[in-house]
Formats: structure tokens, C-alpha cells, sequence
């Protein structure tokens, strides 16, 4: 017997269906409707309510009136009916006297009901109490009250005319409470559709921005003054802030991807001629194929501290490493070391107070070493050759902070060049025909911001660059 699958739209139909939630929008028309309906319902409620109470409060008082006035016409009469008749809704209010004693009673008929209650009413064992009664088929109000020594008087008026008051009352607050409810939808409706109009607006910003990949969108906000502003107002005014830094962002993206490759082309140029010369290697002369690899040699660690700044860069903050106290003059003093073997033809000094000597700072010993080396590099590019390249360790006065500047005897920074001298990639016209890719300092301010350090630049007093450190430390 062989056994069939299902088709895959069938199978599909018969999976459960993932319980979706309503759109927003929908939600909020209907809690509006719901909430402006129920007041409504309630208003209602509480009119007829407040109708009805005020109708049998009237009545009532008619009742008493009525009640008084026949104890003072048929004061000192016997038990029995004394005036009205109840069947008729234009006659007065019909009363009888009940005695106290069923003894006394002339047993003649009543119109209104005689109770036990009615006779405790008479001999003052209860109070006067409202009851209600049918007499002929007509509905009663009837007042119990007592009248002289061991007799009640029961006064009675017809109460048609109060169900009907009332009945009209609850048909009109029905339809007034019938029409509320589809004008509490309407404002529900029109409710949700302003209040989520920025937010419909957002939505639509944000769905241009997904097709298009542009940035340069924002969300029109309505005229009035910044201090009156809602909260969907704000959230628009957020939204636009945070499109703002991502059009920076996305910016600067592009930049940094424009400039690492006008920065690598050059080296790998570089790069390729070197190798096609050592392709040729049987050609050349030893000395040429030495100074050649050393090219090719000196080229590839250009390259690859470029590729390094370019991952460290591209991250905008400094990798988590473990931090250690370190003394950053010992760090210091090997980095003026390394600068000596590299840049053998300039003069390094270190000048070290012995109070900062013994500081010690929390800090990532390779990532401050670079910090210090990147400086050092830097001044050494914009020396003269026989220059000299000074360095400084001093305790800041006044604060625990170590106070390290390098200085260089070059032409110096031009005041237009200061505000951008940490920039990623930024070249001075100065520096345009020097070697390096721009990226040292960036990475030397990086790293001073992960250390919680101050790097700063200045014009150094006679001439030449003055960078200072000011670097978070304490007495060791």
C-alpha cells in the first residue's frame, strides 16, 4: 500500500496559525472607543439614576403632603375608608384608618392592603413606612403613618405617571447612549489616526531608508516652539538625532574605506615593483637584491602596521585587555630606546623627575608603549636630520597626573592644521611628502581616551611641536 504526502499548501493551511496581534493603531481606536463609550454608558447611567431618585423623592413628598392633610381632616373618625378612590388616576389621594386591634375592626372593606406591619404602625410599635400596592389593576404608592391613639392611616396615590416618567427617561438615555457609541468610535478613530501620525511618519522614514540605503531622510516635525513639545514629538526629534549620527557614521565609513585606499596603493605599488625586481634577482648585483629585500622588507611592516591601525581604527575603541600598574617612565625610557635604533640619525633625550619615576598608572603596557612610540615617530618625522628629539616625564603640580610631552625642533603645526592633527588620515601640507599614513596620532588619541589620559597639541615656545600627556597615576 503505498502512502501519499500531503500536498505542501495543504499542510501548510492545516499547521496552526501563529496568533497575530492587531495592528496599533486598531488597538488604540478601540481602547479610545471602549473608554469614551463606557463614560458615555456611564453618564447615562448615572442621569437616570439621579432621574429616578428625584422622581420618587417628589412623589414621596406628594405622598406626605397628601398623608397630613387627610390626618387633619379625619381626625377622630373610625376605622375604615374614608375618602379617594384609587381607581381613577385623576382623583385625589385615597386614605383609610386601620386600628390598631383586629378586635376593632368594623370589618368593613378595604381598598388598600391590611398587614400585620400596618397595625404595628398603629400601635407605634414600628415607624411610618412606604410601600407600594396594586389597587384595580393600577399600581399605588401607599404611606403608612399613624393617626391619633391606635390607628394607622394608609394614604395611597396612583404611580402610573412615575413608570412612565421613568420609562421615558431610560428610552431617551438608551438612544442618547446608542448614538454615543458610534460617535466614541469616530473620535477613537480620529484619536489614533493624529496621535500616530508622527509615528506613522517614523515608520515610513524608516521603511525609505531600508529600500533607498540613504540616510539623508529625517522626519518633518511640526512648527511650535521646543519647549511645548509631546512625546511622539520628542521620539521624532530622537529619531532624527540618531539619523543624524548615522549619516555621520556612515560618512565617515565611506571616508575611512576612500582613504585606506589611497593610502595602501601606494605602498603595495611599492610592494609589486620590489617583487618584480627580485623576480629578476640573477640580474642584479648583491647589493641591489640587499637593498631591494630590504625595501621589500621595510614595505610589508609599513603595510602591516597600516592593516593593524586600520582593525584598531575601525573599531572606534580600544580592544578589552587586562590592565596592570605599570610604571609608564620605565615604559618611557624603552620607547625613547627603540626610537634611537630606528631614527639613528637624530638625538633623543629623556629628561625624568624622580617623583614621576615612581608613579605608577593602571594601564595596557604594549597599547601605552604604542602611545609613546607613535609620538616619538611623529616628532621624528618633522625633525631635521642631526635634530633633536625631546622627551619629558614630570609629576603634573597640584594633581596625581604624570605629565609626559615630546617635542620636536621642526617647522611645527600651523595654526589651521592644530584643530586636525588627530584626525584619521589627515595629512598637513607639510607632511604630504614625508613618509606614514596619518593614522599615528589618531591612534595615539585613541588610546589616551581608553586610559582616561588628556593628549593634547601644541606650538612649542622657538619653534617646532609640543604633544603632552597628561596621564592618570599615583605615588607608587
Amino acid at each position: 500500500m503505498t502512502r501519499t504526502r500531503a500536498p505542501r499548501a495543504l499542510r501548510a493551511s492545516q499547521a496552526p496559525r501563529r496568533h497575530r496581534r492587531p495592528p496599533l493603531r486598531r488597538r488604540l481606536a478601540l481602547t479610545a472607543s471602549a473608554a469614551v463609550a463606557g463614560v458615555a454608558l456611564a453618564v447615562c447611567a448615572g442621569a437616570y439614576a439621579v432621574t429616578v431618585y428625584t422622581l420618587n423623592r417628589q412623589f414621596d413628598l406628594q405622598l406626605t403632603q397628601a398623608a397630613t392633610l387627610a390626618i387633619q381632616q379625619h381626625q377622630g373618625n373610625g376605622p375604615g375608608v374614608q375618602a379617594g378612590e384609587c381607581r381613577y388616576l385623576a382623583a385625589p389621594a385615597c386614605a383609610q384608618l386601620v386600628p390598631a386591634s383586629a378586635a376593632d375592626d368594623p370589618r368593613a372593606s378595604y381598598l388598600l392592603p391590611v398587614t400585620a406591619t400596618v397595625r404595628q404602625v398603629a400601635g407605634r410599635h414600628r415607624a411610618p413606612y412606604y410601600s407600594t400596592a396594586s389597587v384595580a389593576g393600577h399600581p399605588v404608592r401607599v404611606l403608612t403613618t399613624p393617626a391619633g391613639e391606635g390607628q394607622a392611616m394608609q394614604v395611597a396615590l396612583r404611580s402610573d405617571g412615575v413608570r412612565r416618567a421613568e420609562r421615558q427617561v431610560a428610552g431617551l438615555l438608551a438612544v442618547i447612549g446608542g448614538a454615543g457609541v458610534p460617535v466614541a468610535a469616530l473620535l477613537g478613530y480620529w484619536v489614533s489616526r493624529s496621535g500616530l501620525a508622527p509615528v506613522t511618519r517614523l515608520t515610513s522614514t524608516a521603511e525609505r531608508i531600508t529600500a533607498t540605503r540613504d540616510a539623508g531622510h529625517r522626519i518633518e516635525l511640526p512648527p511650535g516652539p521646543r519647549g511645548r513639545e509631546d512625546e511622539i514629538t520628542r521620539l521624532a526629534v530622537s529619531f532624527n538625532t540618531m539619523l543624524d549620527a548615522l549619516e555621520e557614521s556612515l560618512a565617515a565609513q565611506r571616508r575611512l574605506v576612500a582613504d585606506a585606499s589611497h593610502e595602501l596603493r601606494t605602498p603595495l605599488t611599492a610592494l609589486r615593483a620590489n617583487a618584480e625586481i627580485l623576480l629578476r634577482a640573477e640580474r642584479l648585483t648583491p647589493r641591489q637584491r640587499e637593498r631591494a629585500t630590504g625595501a621589500l622588507t621595510r614595505q610589508l611592516r609599513e603595510v602591516t602596521n597600516l592593516v593593524n591601525d586600520l582593525i584598531d581604527l575601525a573599531r572606534d575603541e580600544e580592544p578589552q585587555q587586562a590592565l596592570e600598574l605599570v610604571h609608564p617612565t620605565a615604559l618611557l625610557e624603552h620607547a625613547v630606546a627603540a626610537a634611537r635604533d630606528h631614527w639613528p640619525h637624530l638625538d633623543f633625550v629623556l629628561d625624568t623627575d624622580p617623583s614621576a619615576a615612581a608613579m605608577l598608572a593602571a594601564a595596557v603596557p604594549s597599547r601605552l608603549t604604542r602611545l609613546f612610540s607613535n609620538l616619538l615617530d611623529n616628532a621624528a618625522k618633522f625633525s631635521p636630520a642631526g635634530g633633536r628629539v625631546e622627551a619629558a616625564a614630570l609629576r603634573s603640580p597640584g594633581d596625581a597626573r604624570l605629565e609626559i610631552t615630546v617635542r620636536d625642533h621642526g617647522p611645527g603645526i600651523d595654526p589651521a592644521d592644530l584643530p586636525h592633527v588627530f584626525d584619521r588620515f589627515y595629512r598637513a601640507r607639510t607632511a604630504r611628502a614625508l613618509p606614514g599614513s596619518g593614522l599615528g596620532l589618531a591612534m595615539a588619541r585613541q588610546i589616551a581616551h581608553t586610559h582616561g589620559a588628556e593628549l593634547t597639541a601644541h606650538q612649542a615656545p622657538g619653534g617646532g611641536a609640543l604633544f603632552r600627556l597628561r596621564l592618570p597615576a599615583g605615588a607608587a
